[in-house]
Protein backbone atom coordinates (compact mmCIF):
# COMPACT_ATOMS: atom_id res chain seq x y z
CA UNK A 1 0.00 0.00 0.00
CA UNK A 2 1.60 3.33 -1.05
CA UNK A 3 1.22 5.93 0.95
CA UNK A 4 1.59 8.66 -2.07
CA UNK A 5 0.84 12.28 -1.53
CA UNK A 6 -1.51 13.66 -3.89
CA UNK A 7 0.32 15.35 -5.94
CA UNK A 8 -0.30 17.40 -9.47
CA UNK A 9 0.95 16.01 -12.77
CA UNK A 10 2.57 18.66 -14.63
CA UNK A 11 4.96 19.34 -17.40
CA UNK A 12 8.81 20.01 -16.78
CA UNK A 13 9.19 23.65 -17.67
CA UNK A 14 12.29 24.15 -20.44
CA UNK A 15 14.23 26.12 -18.08
CA UNK A 16 13.89 23.48 -15.61
CA UNK A 17 17.57 22.80 -13.71
CA UNK A 18 18.03 19.63 -11.48
CA UNK A 19 19.29 20.85 -8.10
CA UNK A 20 19.02 18.10 -5.57
CA UNK A 21 16.98 15.15 -4.58
CA UNK A 22 15.01 13.92 -1.72
CA UNK A 23 16.88 11.83 0.41
CA UNK A 24 14.34 10.65 3.35
CA UNK A 25 12.01 11.08 5.52
CA UNK A 26 12.96 13.08 8.72
CA UNK A 27 10.99 12.60 11.90
CA UNK A 28 7.02 11.73 11.89
CA UNK A 29 5.69 15.00 10.56
CA UNK A 30 5.93 14.76 6.97
CA UNK A 31 9.32 16.42 6.82
CA UNK A 32 11.59 15.45 4.56
CA UNK A 33 15.77 15.45 4.08
CA UNK A 34 17.09 16.77 0.68
CA UNK A 35 20.18 16.80 -0.97
CA UNK A 36 21.86 19.74 -2.63
CA UNK A 37 24.10 19.37 -5.33
CA UNK A 38 25.53 22.93 -5.50
CA UNK A 39 27.21 24.38 -2.78
CA UNK A 40 24.90 26.94 -2.63
CA UNK A 41 21.58 26.22 -2.93
CA UNK A 42 19.61 29.52 -2.84
CA UNK A 43 17.40 28.21 -5.55
CA UNK A 44 16.24 25.16 -3.01
CA UNK A 45 15.14 27.97 -0.70
CA UNK A 46 13.23 30.66 -2.87
CA UNK A 47 11.46 28.63 -5.16
CA UNK A 48 8.07 27.95 -3.43
CA UNK A 49 7.35 24.99 -5.74
CA UNK A 50 9.97 22.08 -7.15
CA UNK A 51 9.22 20.01 -9.85
CA UNK A 52 9.90 15.95 -9.05
CA UNK A 53 10.87 13.72 -10.78
CA UNK A 54 10.69 10.04 -9.96
CA UNK A 55 14.21 8.30 -8.53
CA UNK A 56 16.46 7.03 -11.13
CA UNK A 57 16.92 3.60 -9.06
CA UNK A 58 14.93 1.93 -6.81
CA UNK A 59 11.11 2.58 -6.04
CA UNK A 60 9.17 4.59 -8.27
CA UNK A 61 6.34 5.77 -6.74
CA UNK A 62 5.20 7.93 -9.18
CA UNK A 63 5.44 8.37 -12.81
CA UNK A 64 5.92 11.76 -15.03
CA UNK A 65 6.55 15.37 -13.41
CA UNK A 66 4.63 16.32 -10.54
CA UNK A 67 4.57 19.27 -9.13
CA UNK A 68 5.49 19.71 -4.84
CA UNK A 69 4.14 23.00 -3.30
CA UNK A 70 6.80 23.87 -1.03
CA UNK A 71 5.79 25.29 3.05
CA UNK A 72 9.17 25.82 4.63
CA UNK A 73 13.12 24.64 3.86
CA UNK A 74 15.57 25.42 6.11
CA UNK A 75 19.28 24.17 7.09
CA UNK A 76 19.35 21.55 9.84
CA UNK A 77 23.21 20.62 10.99
CA UNK A 78 24.81 19.52 7.70
CA UNK A 79 21.48 18.70 5.78
CA UNK A 80 18.71 20.39 4.38
CA UNK A 81 14.75 19.42 5.51
CA UNK A 82 11.82 20.98 4.35
CA UNK A 83 8.07 20.31 4.37
CA UNK A 84 5.15 20.10 1.99
CA UNK A 85 1.85 21.04 2.33
CA UNK A 86 0.88 18.06 0.51
CA UNK A 87 2.88 15.98 2.75
CA UNK A 88 1.45 15.10 5.88
CA UNK A 89 2.99 12.70 7.47
CA UNK A 90 6.51 10.44 7.80
CA UNK A 91 4.41 7.51 5.44
CA UNK A 92 4.10 10.38 2.56
CA UNK A 93 7.24 11.65 3.12
CA UNK A 94 8.96 7.98 2.19
CA UNK A 95 7.22 7.87 -0.82
CA UNK A 96 9.03 10.61 -2.32
CA UNK A 97 12.54 8.80 -1.05
CA UNK A 98 15.22 9.74 -3.88
CA UNK A 99 12.83 12.05 -6.23
CA UNK A 100 15.07 14.52 -8.18
CA UNK A 101 14.23 18.10 -7.44
CA UNK A 102 13.90 20.76 -10.21
CA UNK A 103 13.28 24.16 -9.91
CA UNK A 104 12.37 26.53 -13.03
CA UNK A 105 15.53 29.05 -13.61
CA UNK A 106 13.06 31.99 -13.53
CA UNK A 107 12.04 30.67 -10.02
CA UNK A 108 15.95 31.24 -8.83
CA UNK A 109 16.52 34.60 -6.83
CA UNK A 110 18.25 37.30 -8.79
CA UNK A 111 21.95 36.44 -8.51
CA UNK A 112 24.32 39.77 -7.19
CA UNK A 113 26.21 41.91 -9.48
CA UNK A 114 29.78 39.33 -9.42
CA UNK A 115 28.10 36.43 -8.44
CA UNK A 116 26.38 33.65 -10.68
CA UNK A 117 24.84 30.36 -10.51
CA UNK A 118 26.51 27.44 -11.42
CA UNK A 119 23.98 26.46 -13.62
CA UNK A 120 24.70 29.29 -15.70
CA UNK A 121 28.70 28.98 -16.13
CA UNK A 122 27.80 25.33 -17.36
CA UNK A 123 29.05 24.92 -21.31
CA UNK A 124 30.48 28.86 -21.25
CA UNK A 125 33.53 29.23 -23.39
CA UNK A 126 36.82 30.47 -21.96
CA UNK A 127 39.43 32.47 -23.52
CA UNK A 128 42.04 34.75 -22.31
CA UNK A 129 43.33 38.41 -23.09
CA UNK A 130 45.08 37.21 -26.25
CA UNK A 131 42.13 35.35 -27.90
CA UNK A 132 43.32 31.74 -27.02
CA UNK A 133 40.45 29.63 -26.58
CA UNK A 134 40.89 27.55 -23.28
CA UNK A 135 37.98 25.21 -23.02
CA UNK A 136 34.43 25.35 -21.99
CA UNK A 137 33.47 24.84 -18.83
CA UNK A 138 31.91 21.02 -18.29
CA UNK A 139 32.17 21.02 -14.37
CA UNK A 140 32.59 23.10 -11.21
CA UNK A 141 34.30 22.49 -7.72
CA UNK A 142 33.74 24.12 -5.04
CA UNK A 143 37.10 23.56 -2.75
CA UNK A 144 37.46 25.55 0.34
CA UNK A 145 36.22 28.88 -0.13
CA UNK A 146 37.06 29.20 -3.72
CA UNK A 147 35.21 27.55 -6.50
CA UNK A 148 37.33 25.95 -9.73
CA UNK A 149 36.05 26.17 -13.32
CA UNK A 150 36.92 22.74 -14.81
CA UNK A 151 37.22 23.10 -18.40
CA UNK A 152 37.41 20.48 -21.40
CA UNK A 153 39.06 21.17 -24.38
CA UNK A 154 40.69 19.00 -26.82
CA UNK A 155 44.94 18.42 -27.65
CA UNK A 156 45.92 16.13 -29.98
CA UNK A 157 43.11 14.45 -30.99
CA UNK A 158 41.99 13.84 -27.15
CA UNK A 159 39.72 15.67 -25.03
CA UNK A 160 42.23 16.84 -21.56
CA UNK A 161 41.10 19.20 -18.82
CA UNK A 162 41.98 22.15 -17.64
CA UNK A 163 41.46 24.23 -14.16
CA UNK A 164 40.93 28.23 -13.82
CA UNK A 165 40.14 29.07 -10.27
CA UNK A 166 37.09 30.82 -10.37
CA UNK A 167 38.31 34.21 -8.42
CA UNK A 168 38.77 38.01 -9.35
CA UNK A 169 42.63 37.59 -9.97
CA UNK A 170 42.40 35.40 -12.92
CA UNK A 171 38.90 36.22 -14.22
CA UNK A 172 38.23 39.33 -16.11
CA UNK A 173 34.81 38.78 -17.79
CA UNK A 174 31.88 36.35 -17.74
CA UNK A 175 29.01 37.47 -20.45
CA UNK A 176 26.44 34.60 -19.76
CA UNK A 177 24.18 35.95 -22.44
CA UNK A 178 27.59 35.62 -24.81
CA UNK A 179 28.08 32.41 -23.41
CA UNK A 180 31.86 33.70 -23.15
CA UNK A 181 34.23 33.87 -20.00
CA UNK A 182 37.47 36.32 -20.69
CA UNK A 183 40.61 35.17 -18.18
CA UNK A 184 43.87 36.31 -18.00
CA UNK A 185 45.00 32.84 -17.91
CA UNK A 186 47.96 30.88 -19.89
CA UNK A 187 47.38 27.76 -22.19
CA UNK A 188 50.49 26.65 -20.34
CA UNK A 189 49.54 27.03 -17.12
Amino acid sequence: MSHMPELEPTALPDDAVEIGRIADAWGVKGWFKVIAYSADPEALFAAKQWFLLPAEKGAKHFTGTVLLPVKQVRPHSDTIVATSPAVLDRNAAEALRGARIFVAREHFPQAEDGEYYWVDLMGLHVSNREGVALGVVKDLLATGPQTTLVLAYEEGGKERERMIPFVDAYIDKVDVAAKTIIADWQPDY
